[in-house]
């Protein structure tokens, strides 16, 4: 079943209807003032915004390039590590065992 206007009636209660006769008669007057508040706060905000998003693009690119060194270095240690043999035998060790 549909809900009726009159069921809102009852449950707001005059003081309901009073608040919605209020908010309806000012309305015109509070928008624009709501609005002439609430443009500079959201221009302010949408500035903050594009400024915390162009300064975390260049941590984020510093960040990235740091990252590549760090990979750049491990792959050249891994590199340094397959050119150099693993076990060298010293001089000691092969006159020991008469090579």
């Amino acid at each position: 079943m549909a809900p009726k206007i009159i069921h809102f009636v009852e449950e707001a209660g005059t003081p309901g209807i009073i608040a919605g006769i209020g908010a309806v008669l000012l309305a015109p007057v509070l928008i624009p003032v709501v609005t002439g508040i609430g443009k500079p706060i959201l221009k302010s905000l949408v500035k903050g915004g594009i400024l915390a998003y162009e300064k975390s693009r260049g941590a984020f690119a510093e960040m990235g390039e740091t990252w590549e060194d760090i990979i750049a270095e491990a792959k050249a240690e891994i590199a340094e590590d397959r050119e150099t043999p693993v076990f060298q035998p010293s001089a000691q060790s092969t006159t020991e065992h008469g090579v």
